[in-house]
């Protein structure tokens, strides 16, 4: 457990500098240039990234079971997860008309992906690793709306044609679906269906 539990502190920790820090990170960014900067947040988010799924393959092992969701429960699960994986292709496409409207894609794939496996996990490993991605993903938003009102904005994102938004529609639905066919069991060690 201990594994997954620094793994999530490093990972997650990276990626709360620009909410507990921003002027911080701006200052890091003119000191060391954007491409150094991203070198080393990325470096630090892959050691976060790496010790978080060893150690969650670990502690799910072990991790005493608090609860078991009623199959319902997991079936809610897989339609929120194709949710997650529109949000994502979203996130990743071209913008249309949803990525203005959405505003952060990402943030809003993180929190339904962690709602989606806390509804049809109980064991004690996937309550740390998804209410604290889940926790991290709600701040992240307020902390983002704060910068804006306080004048470190976000750029405004122009709407593009409805047919970006078919196309991360698609993106979704194919990630989904090789989710679900393949990628979880090969990725993750357990097959979600």
């Amino acid at each position: 457990m201990l594994l997954l539990i620094l793994g999530i502190i490093i990972f997650l920790g990276i990626h709360s500098v620009r909410i507990v820090a921003p002027r911080w990170r701006l200052a890091k960014m003119e000191q060391w240039g954007e491409g150094r900067w991203k070198g080393f947040y990325s470096l630090v988010s892959v050691v976060g990234l790496v010790l978080l799924v060893w150690g969650f393959g670990q502690a799910r092992l072990v991790a005493p079971v608090l609860y078991e969701p009623p199959v319902w429960m997991k079936h809610i699960a897989l339609l929120l997860m194709l949710l997650a994986f529109i949000s994502l292709g979203v996130f990743i496409a071209r913008p249309g008309r949803l990525k203005p409207a959405i505003k952060h894609p990402m943030l809003v794939a993180i929190k339904i992906w962690a709602l989606a496996h806390l509804l049809a996990n109980g064991d004690l490993a996937s309550l740390i690793l998804f209410l604290s991605f889940l926790v991290w993903a709600i701040f992240d938003r307020v902390a983002i709306r704060r910068q804006a009102e306080a004048g470190f904005a976000t750029p405004y994102i122009a709407p593009g044609p409805v047919a970006n938004d078919l196309m991360a529609i698609g993106i979704g639905v194919l990630l989904y679906g090789l989710f679900l066919w393949k990628l979880h069991a090969l990725l993750i060690g357990i097959s979600p269906i």
